[in-house]
């Protein structure tokens, strides 16, 4: 099997209606310091991360400004500027950070525009294909954090707008002001609070971005459901519990991140892995 040809098995999305993506992709916030805060540790490897996730056939990559931050965003362009034709990069604003581990946001619309402009510098291109608000502010009206992002789309710096942590409610209000073509919110094995949106996000034909993707917790303990499972399949938790999320939903597209090649790899692999009926029906039944 050719490399590029993995993540391609995982299926194709079309973000937005016209961004075609493979629906396993990568998410680049392990490739910062601890705390997602400074350098990492080892920048050779981040890189050789970035390139191979490429080899892989990977063609969407998730950052934020906050990874770092600015981090994230600026090793992205090191390791893969110029672009191959395809490759989707999203980015976020709309958080800020007090140190490592420490985040708060901040969506006013004259920061959220600084955020943009620094974004497009700092990974080396004229429009982001997807723009996504990392929080919603509850100390500033949403329609104004909304407002200037319909702004710089119709300026053409934005292609396509996403959100992040939303509910339902949230969502709607936010369709009236901008279409969204993309919800990144928590969700795994583990943690399902999400549910009724990854099924709104697919009756829409929206993308619907899990963070924290490789979450398996308890669930992988010896003798597990699980673990047996992944015995039996000669694969690790990890692979399954990507499995089960790019076969729960149509419009999945997990993002596992990593600052490693090894590990990298192992995630793109995941790809591959076609659940039965039975075992895709003994993992949806599991609880944390």
């Amino acid at each position: 099997m050719a490399e590029q040809s993995i993540a391609a098995q995982s299926g194709t999305f079309k973000i937005g209606g016209d961004l075609p993506v493979y629906r396993l992709g990568f998410g680049a916030m392990r490739i910062t310091g601890p705390g997602i805060w400074g350098e990492p540790h080892n920048p050779a490897e981040a890189i050789a991360v970035l390139k191979r996730a490429l080899e892989l056939g990977i063609n969407f990559i998730d950052t934020a400004d906050s990874y770092g931050p600015e981090v994230s965003e600026r090793l992205i362009a090191e390791a893969l500027h110029p672009y191959p034709d395809g490759l989707v990069i999203a980015t976020k604003g709309g958080l800020m950070r007090g140190g490592p581990n420490n985040w708060y946001p901040n969506g006013k619309p004259e920061h959220l525009r600084t955020a943009l402009e620094g974004s497009l510098k700092r990974l080396k291109l004229d429009c982001i294909d997807l723009y996504q608000l990392h929080r919603i502010d509850p100390d500033v009206p949403a329609a104004e954090s909304l407002g200037v992002l319909a702004d710089m789309q119709k300026e053409g710096k934005i292609r396509h707008i996403g959100l992040s942590e939303v509910n339902a409610d949230q969502l709607r209000m936010a369709q009236k002001i901008v279409p969204i073509v993309t919800v990144q919110n928590r969700y795994n094995l583990t943690d399902r609070e999400w549910e009724s949106m990854v099924d709104l996000c697919e009756q829409e034909n929206i993308g619907f971005i899990p963070w924290f993707p490789l979450a398996t917790g308890d669930l992988a303990k010896p003798g597990s459901v699980l673990a047996e499972m992944a015995k039996r399949l000669d694969a690790q938790p990890s692979q399954l519990a990507l499995a089960w999320l790019l076969r729960r939903s149509k419009t999945m597209l997990p993002i596992p991140g990593t600052s490693s090649v090894a590990h990298l790899e192992d995630n793109t692999h995941a790809a591959s892995i076609q659940l039965s009926d039975d075992d895709y029906a003994a993992l949806s039944a599991l609880q944390a």
